[in-house]
């Protein structure tokens, strides 16, 4: 009869991938940042319902905003722990969550080049698009933080990080009794 299996103790990260899980955390709170001075804009917010909804009254108007308001710091909190669970994850070995963060950053690093490009070519502008200095800013601030963690999870000097948890975790082959 064998005894209950006990897992080999997990092998720290290497530096490189321990910086990556933060980097990836960081970015995640600068985002959240930003997505915190927008909410806090709540006249444009109010604005922009009335665009939508003419026919609204102010108090309607105010509760719709404040509803907004909640539910996107729920939002973004969630953001921020969704981010944080997969790089801790990473740290870990896990390759999956290294593929999921490569492809929350590489579209977050296409679309901050793309809004960066039509702010600085005056197309945003040309279709009547509003993009705040400081949200371009904090755009920029994400994108170079994803980029070098990026980097950091893809190093050759830290795969092998990868390769030995998944070997870690792989189950042993099942041998039959020979009943």
């Amino acid at each position: 009869m064998a005894g209950p299996r006990v897992k080999p103790p997990a092998s720290p990260p290497p530096k490189l991938v321990d910086l990556a899980r933060w980097l990836w955390i960081a970015s995640a709170v600068v985002g959240l940042g930003r997505f915190l001075v927008q909410l806090a804009d709540r006249e444009m917010l109010i604005d922009q319902l009335r665009a939508q909804q003419p026919g609204l009254s102010q108090d309607e108007l105010d509760a719709a905003a404040s509803g907004g308001i909640v539910f996107g710091l729920l939002l973004g909190g969630l953001l921020v722990l969704v981010y944080a669970l997969l790089a801790n994850r990473m740290a870990g070995g896990r390759n999956w969550a290294r593929i999921v963060l490569t492809v929350f950053g590489g579209a977050g690093i296409v679309l901050g080049v793309v809004r960066t490009l039509a702010v600085a070519s005056g197309v945003a502008a040309a279709f009547g698009l509003v993009i705040s200095p400081v949200d371009l800013v904090f755009g920029l601030i994400t994108m170079a933080v994803d980029a070098v963690a990026l980097v950091l999870m893809y190093l050759p000097s830290v795969s092998g990080h990868f390769r030995s948890q998944r070997s870690v975790s792989a189950k042993p082959p099942q041998v039959a009794n020979g009943l």
